[in-house]
């Protein structure tokens, strides 16, 4: 008897632009020369979003054939010292990875991305860096440099300059070694060299983010050069954007399913859902890509737009994640296929955060909340609740505490909100509804966890931090609700408090 050979599987592609054509035939890639790609944006933070959003718009943009696309790949820079991996990751891959959209169904869209085509790890040489930015060809500097990375006072909306590595950088002749740093920086040796600006562009989730990142910018400036704060305030743009699309970490099940589904190996793909929004206002000193042909929105007025994704979308993560989390979760779609929870997001969508709204061009708010409750159902994105509790103290006072002070002055409805502030307070004691431990990620970990654990002798302790909430503290019909919210967390539990609020029964 004959035994026929057991085959081996292909060895899987390592990423690398010499490796493009040998992709299988499944995995989308390139078709331009990227050659004769030039970088002219140089962005900060080459994290998941920024090559989910911003890189794959402009990768679809080159890939289109659009004229003059290709003069507007990407230098990525990394600016703090834990993007080493990431910089060093994508360097041996020649900027290239791999976005894998996740669709409900299963189904699973690999396209390799090719608009990265510089990288920078700044903390090796921050004069490379400031050198980049002062280079004529470079037009626009992007930003994902997270909510909490333009230090700005929660309460007085003021730059925080009392921030060690930005006193540092102040000294006379400091090497720059923050985004603040190097920008103001490169502004500052074009300005001196008689070149135009390049326009600062954050792609972060900020309320008015343009008008944050030039307040801040410009106020590090001024105790830096007075006389660059005024030329920057004169001739810098820095266009506001609302930009949208679930990008859930990258954990070692993606990378496995890339190589054993797709015969990709590569060191740090992204996922993301299929759903992608970029509303950016057209103001630009020295242009821009044709992003309109990727399907960007160019508007005038980005704020109608930025209100409604951070109002809804970004405070209902913060309405799910926390009682998600206490209820026995751990992934948002988890939570979304319960008829309990989807009843209080849409309860809390519908009557308190779409009336401090204003009216935005083109859009049904109904279909708008149902679209966020499905795509926060999608199985296949797997967005942890743990990644939505993360840096609350950097969420909920820019997303969910003006939509709460809106609706204290026009007596609209508060309950769902205060419920929420009262699920993030008893999340920040630290341990679950079973005593297991709660591992809390927050900048200011340290001050919401203590303000948490007064709660059994104050229970408005979690609400005293001014520079979080202002003084909701002090409006009785606030802190009667939550209160009442804390003290149902404490003794009914999770679940049964929603069950409360919403009125329904409770079905597990």
């Amino acid at each position: 008897m004959t035994t026929t050979p057991a085959t081996s599987p292909p060895r899987p592609t390592t990423l690398a632009s010499a490796t493009l054509d040998a992709l299988p035939a499944a995995v989308g890639r390139p078709t331009y020369d990227r050659t004769a790609v030039t970088a002219s944006i140089v962005h900060f933070g080459v994290g998941g979003f920024h090559r989910a959003h911003e890189a794959m718009y402009v990768d679809r943009l080159m890939e289109l054939g659009v004229p003059g696309a290709l003069d507007w790949g990407i230098c990525g820079v990394g600016a703090l010292p834990h993007d080493r991996r990431i910089v060093d990751t994508l360097t041996a891959q020649d900027g290239l990875y791999t976005l894998v959209v996740k669709h409900p169904d299963g189904h699973r869209e690999p396209r390799v991305v090719g608009s990265l085509v510089e990288l920078v790890f700044a903390p090796d040489d921050p004069q490379a860096v400031v050198d980049r930015l002062a280079h004529p060809r470079t037009r626009i500097v992007s930003l994902t440099i997270t909510e909490g990375g333009y230090l700005v006072n929660q309460v007085t909306g003021e730059f925080d300059a009392a921030d060690p590595a930005i006193r540092a950088d102040l000294e006379d002749g400091a090497v720059p070694r923050t985004v603040f740093g190097y920008v103001v920086a490169g502004l500052a040796a074009r300005r001196d060299a008689g070149q135009e600006p390049f326009t600062v562009m954050s792609c972060d989730n900020l309320p008015g983010n343009g008008d944050v990142a030039r307040t801040m910018m410009t106020a590090y400036a001024r105790l830096k050069d007075p006389a660059l704060a005024d030329w920057m305030d004169e001739h810098v743009s820095f266009p506001n954007g609302m930009v949208d699309r679930i990008t859930p970490v990258t954990v070692q099940d993606d990378i496995d399913r890339l190589v054993e589904e797709f015969g990709v190996e590569d060191g740090w793909p992204v996922v993301c859902e299929p759903f992608t929004q970029w509303v950016l206002e057209d103001h630009f000193t020295q242009g821009r890509p044709p992003l309109e042909a990727a399907g960007v929105q160019l508007v005038e007025d980005v704020v109608p737009y930025e209100l409604m994704k951070l109002r809804l979308l970004n405070a209902s993560h913060q309405a799910l994640c926390y009682l998600g989390y206490l209820s026995g979760y751990r992934y948002a779609h988890e939570v979304c296929q319960d008829p309990l929870f989807v009843d209080f997001l849409l309860g809390y969508m519908e009557h308190e955060g779409s009336p401090t709204l204003p009216d935005v061009p083109g859009v049904d708010l109904d279909a708008y909340r149902h679209e966020l409750i499905a795509r926060f159902a999608n199985p296949e994105v797997r967005d942890t609740l743990a990644r939505l509790c993360a840096e609350s103290s950097d969420r909920i006072p820019k997303w969910l505490v003006p939509v709460i002070r809106r609706n204290l002055e026009t007596g609209g409805q508060i309950d769902s909100s205060a419920l929420v502030v009262a699920s993030w307070a008893r999340y920040a004691e630290g341990v679950d509804e079973q005593g297991e431990p709660i591992e809390v990620v927050d900048r200011v970990k340290d001050r919401v966890m203590a303000a948490a654990a007064q709660q059994g002798t104050d229970p408005l302790a979690f609400l005293r931090d001014r520079d979080l909430f202002g003084d909701l503290v002090d409006d009785e019909r606030f802190t009667s609700v939550f209160t009442r919210a804390l003290s149902a967390l404490h003794t009914k539990g999770a679940r049964e408090t929603l069950q409360s609020w919403t009125g329904r029964s409770s079905t597990t």
